[in-house]
């Protein structure tokens, strides 16, 4: 299924809905299937700024893109990942959400290539006026909703961050953000040098290998990776058992708890677990190489663990196709890259995997009653909607897990609120915080360069529950799923 923009796309210029979604990615397309599910009378459109639905698996297009967690706990609760991978690739990701919007009708329900510029909450009409822009075009239109759902992710789709590097200019090769990847781009034989060693490097590293010349990650400091197979036959072994319904609950639920507990066992146990991951690159490369490339000076978890699919970055170093360099970058010379040990890597081409740019509530201007919302002055409640404002929802899934966990509870939740409204006869409901919450820490506790550069945008978490950003999914499953609504 292809879902292009059409004229069928366009929205009218002036039309009410009861519920309108921003993103058409995994989360806005889990936000339509619960609505369509459980509030089956609701109207709801799903505006989509670019051209196409999967926001960022269709974003990315780099070598290797796959996913970055399991797949069992990635794909939706409502619709389980079924086939063997456990890590799956980009396209098969892509292929899932198609998949869904075709199962659940939502095509219907997408306005693609409308982009969301401002939204603004009238109390006394007890509404909110959305204004959107085709790309390309001038004219804005307006939408009203009863509800507004924030669910377009946390990062600009305009432009990744790349460091202000010294030099950039007089390098005669090419330079590319893995967001900004090319079409048909040639580094056949070419020596490439990766700058980062995230999610994105170790992903593009292995990948890029197989055809260039030789790839060099070359980083800052180290990150610590975890093994994973790309493949299990576990569920097809369940299937004969139980059956595929059962077998896909067992399966998830499994990687939910696996999860859940080597993230405790990060907290409370670090240095085990640090050597645990640190052994990983011993026993594949070596004490040596694993010391100085692969020993972070951090604790396991304060930034997210990066996955290496059957130890696909092992390998190619070990090919001599790939290797590793822990270094700073004085500048760029016409021929690659000047270190400040006095090191130069020769490169053909860089890639600056350099990480993201954060976006607070996807760049969307916001007010209520004409009162520009500043939203690092809100607190978080329940990590779905923000105190004293009305009607509003965001989708913010975890960041030490699969994020789709968080956005299916969020979806839950926000059904659960839709209806809870209905039947009180209430047009109205906002989160509002007594004297006795305090103001606590960050939305979310990571030293990630890349949120730690934008989190004090972002709304603040309180001292205790409901007013805490768990990033726990047990734990959330009692304050979201099964709490009251009224509390």
């Amino acid at each position: 299924m292809s879902m292009n923009t059409t004229e069928n796309n366009l929205p009218p210029k002036s039309k009410h809905y009861d519920v309108i979604i921003i993103g058409a990615g995994i989360s806005g397309i889990g936000a339509g299937c619960h609505i369509k599910k459980l509030c089956p009378k609701k109207s709801f459109a799903i505006l989509e700024g670019r051209e196409n639905i999967g926001g960022t698996w269709d974003l990315f297009r780099y070598p290797g893109i796959r996913s970055d967690s399991d797949m069992h706990t990635m794909g939706f609760r409502f619709r389980p990942w079924k086939t063997a991978n456990i890590i799956a690739e980009g396209s098969s990701i892509l292929n899932y959400l198609r998949e869904t919007v075709e199962e659940y009708k939502l095509e219907q329900n997408i306005l693609l290539n409308n982009w969301v510029k401002h939204a603004s909450w009238c109390s006394s009409q007890a509404k909110w006026t959305v204004k959107i822009q085709e790309e390309n075009n001038v004219e804005i239109n307006k939408l009203t909703c009863d509800f507004l759902w924030l669910c377009g992710g946390y990062y600009s789709y305009k432009k990744g961050y790349t460091p202000n590097f010294k030099g950039r200019e007089s390098f005669e090769g090419q330079i590319i953000h893995p967001q900004e990847w090319p079409k048909n781009l040639n580094y056949n034989d070419k020596n490439v040098v990766v700058i980062g060693s995230g999610a994105t490097a170790v992903t593009i590293v292995p990948s890029m290998a197989k055809k260039a010349s030789h790839v060099t990650m070359l980083q800052r400091s180290p990150t610590y990776y975890e093994l994973a197979p790309y493949e299990s036959n576990l569920e097809k072994s369940l299937q004969k058992f139980f059956g595929v319904r059962l077998s896909s609950f067992v399966i998830r639920w499994m990687y939910i708890l696996i999860g859940s507990l080597l993230f405790s066992l990060s907290r409370k146990y670090p240095d085990k677990m640090k050597k645990r991951l640190i052994n990983h690159a011993s026993n594949a490369l070596g004490k040596d190489y694993a010391e100085k490339h692969f020993t972070p000076t951090y604790n396991p978890w304060d930034q997210r663990l990066c996955l290496i699919p059957d130890g696909d970055l092992f390998k190619a170093i070990n090919s001599g196709k790939a290797s590793v360099v822990t270094d700073h970058i004085e500048k760029f010379t016409k021929k690659g890259i000047q270190l400040k040990s006095g090191k130069h890597l020769n490169a053909d081409l860089i890639i600056t995997a350099t990480g993201l740019n954060l976006e607070v509530l996807n760049g969307i201007e916001i007010k209520v009653d004409d009162t520009l919302i500043d939203f690092s002055k809100t607190l978080s409640y329940k990590g779905v909607m923000f105190s004293d404002i009305p009607n509003l929802a965001y989708t913010f899934g975890y960041t030490n897990a699969s994020w789709t966990l968080k956005a299916d509870l969020t979806s839950e939740y926000v059904s659960r609120l839709l209806n809870y409204m209905d039947k009180k006869d209430y047009s109205i409901c906002c989160p509002h915080a007594d004297d006795s919450v305090k103001e606590g820490e960050d939305w979310l506790d990571f030293s990630s360069g890349y949120i730690r550069r934008s989190i004090h945008k972002f709304p603040k978490q309180g001292s205790h529950a409901p007013w805490k950003n768990m990033q726990n999914y047990l734990k959330d499953i009692f304050v979201i799923r099964m709490s009251k609504i009224q509390d």
